[in-house]
């Protein structure tokens, strides 16, 4: 009777898949607090930051002439996502200032302007 030899294929199949699993549910806290940001806070924040070039408000009271666009405008755009507004945020533009957003900070801000979509 011949015995079979133990490749290593096997416990290399089985690994993959549970290492897949362990990353993944190491990115989903991450992935809820991007949109579980404090959305109250992330108000004051566009408020105090944002509100002198942007329409911050759901419902437009005045309108910016400085071609910034709303935050309501932001908010329902498809390419809008959590992880999208926290690499626009984090990353300097032109005609932005740089505003040196804490990660909570950022999630806030994050979680206000996909609120908007909402409303």
């Amino acid at each position: 009777m011949a015995h079979r030899q133990n490749c290593g294929y096997w416990p290399g199949l089985v690994q993959i898949p549970l290492l897949t699993a362990v990353l993944l549910a190491a990115a989903i806290p991450r992935v809820a607090a991007q949109e579980n940001g404090d959305v109250a806070a992330g108000r004051r924040l566009a408020q105090t930051w944002c509100s002198s070039c942007h329409v911050i408000d759901p419902a437009p009271l005045r309108s910016v002439d400085n071609g910034a666009p709303p935050f309501a405008s932001i908010a329902r755009m498809a390419a809008t996502t959590p992880l999208s507004l926290h690499a626009f945020l984090q990353t300097p533009h032109a005609g932005m200032p740089d505003l040196h957003l804490s990660r909570n900070e950022t999630d806030d801000v994050t979680g206000y302007i996909l609120s908007l979509r909402r409303k």
